[in-house]
């Protein structure tokens, strides 16, 4: 028998076509998104999501199209639920092909009002629950002979931003992750990609949590994730993953911007730190009261400005189960 004949997409071929996608996040924003694209590809989707509402409603939109999806409610950071999870699916498909660890969770605000739990929270999202998933699907991988595992990072596991500091740490241990699981999953012919995406237009900006001077930081964090230069269109974005997943590319940096804040790291390490303490300087500083609860950018969305900015991410997040 040919290797072709028992994993017909190992590196260099291209097919997803019946391939069994787990897509964490899978309800809403990105996630959706690469839904979408891996249904193009023919694949059969799984969303894993903590909403059961948003599953309903992501599913129902994928069925319209005639995409082959599959919900479960699972809390990636619970590892019962991931064990679980994954028992279910395998029972009822006999394989997972593809893993994307994609669900994540946005906190932004001065460091001075992030609190220990805060950065617990996003470990637990960002690192924990891949770790929870990649430990649960690996085995069945090397038993039916290899699989794809992607990997969302961000540019914020490359380059630290400023008052995003519990989502930046959390995304730096993913990427650490990843490349580690790498260098030894290849040998079964699990090919793992990281991929480091630049500010994307999912209208993820409304689920984000914001503390400190909340409604000025939405104001910035909202323009800069839906101005077209400094941000991708998700659908594009996704594409562009979904092309790395089927090559088993073993990074992936989405966006120009991205790229560029890279190199200008990698070449001028110097230079990119005083940028990025320059900006740091010129955001909102901490709230005067000692208040250090959050809020979703949902709550800011009625009156945000500039609109002509904010219109963009208002059609991703309704394209894209963003706003509730």
């Amino acid at each position: 028998m040919r290797w072709s004949e028992v994993f017909p997409f190992r590196r260099g071929r291209h097919s997803l076509n019946g391939k069994i996608v787990l897509i964490t996040g899978g309800s809403r924003g990105l996630g959706l998104e690469l839904a979408r694209c891996f249904a193009q590809e023919h694949a059969r989707v799984v969303l894993l999501a903590r909403d059961l509402d948003e599953l309903t409603r992501a599913a129902e939109g994928l069925q319209q199209s005639g995409t082959e999806v599959s919900t479960v409610r699972c809390d990636v950071t619970d590892r019962t639920d991931v064990e679980c999870a994954i028992d279910a699916i395998f029972q009822k498909y006999g394989a997972v092909d593809v893993l994307v660890n994609n669900a994540g969770a946005i906190q932004v605000g001065p460091l001075s009002e992030m609190t220990r739990e805060d950065f617990e929270a996003a470990m637990d999202v960002h690192f924990r629950g891949p770790f929870n998933l990649i430990s649960a699907v690996v085995p069945l991988m090397r038993q039916q002979g290899g699989g794809r595992i992607t990997n969302i990072v961000s540019i914020g596991g490359k380059i630290a931003v400023p008052h995003m500091a519990p989502y930046s740490a959390s995304k730096f241990a993913l990427a650490g992750l990843s490349d580690a699981i790498r260098n030894e999953l290849g040998q079964h012919h699990i090919y793992v990609t990281t991929v480091f995406p630049g500010l994307m237009r999912t209208g993820s900006i409304y689920q984000a949590r914001f503390k400190g001077q909340q409604r000025a930081e939405f104001s910035w964090f909202s323009v800069c994730g839906s101005m077209p230069i400094l941000s991708m269109h998700s659908t594009r974005a996704a594409r562009k993953i979904v092309r790395a997943c089927r090559r088993g590319s073993p990074q992936l940096i989405v966006g120009v911007p991205a790229k560029a804040a890279v190199l200008l790291h990698a070449l001028f390490p110097g230079l990119s730190a005083y940028i990025s303490a320059t900006v740091a300087r010129r955001l909102p500083s901490s709230s005067a009261t000692a208040d250090t609860s959050s809020r979703a950018g949902q709550e800011f969305r009625a009156t945000a400005q500039p609109l002509f900015f904010i219109q963009f991410s208002d059609k991703a997040a309704l394209r894209n189960n963003e706003l509730s």
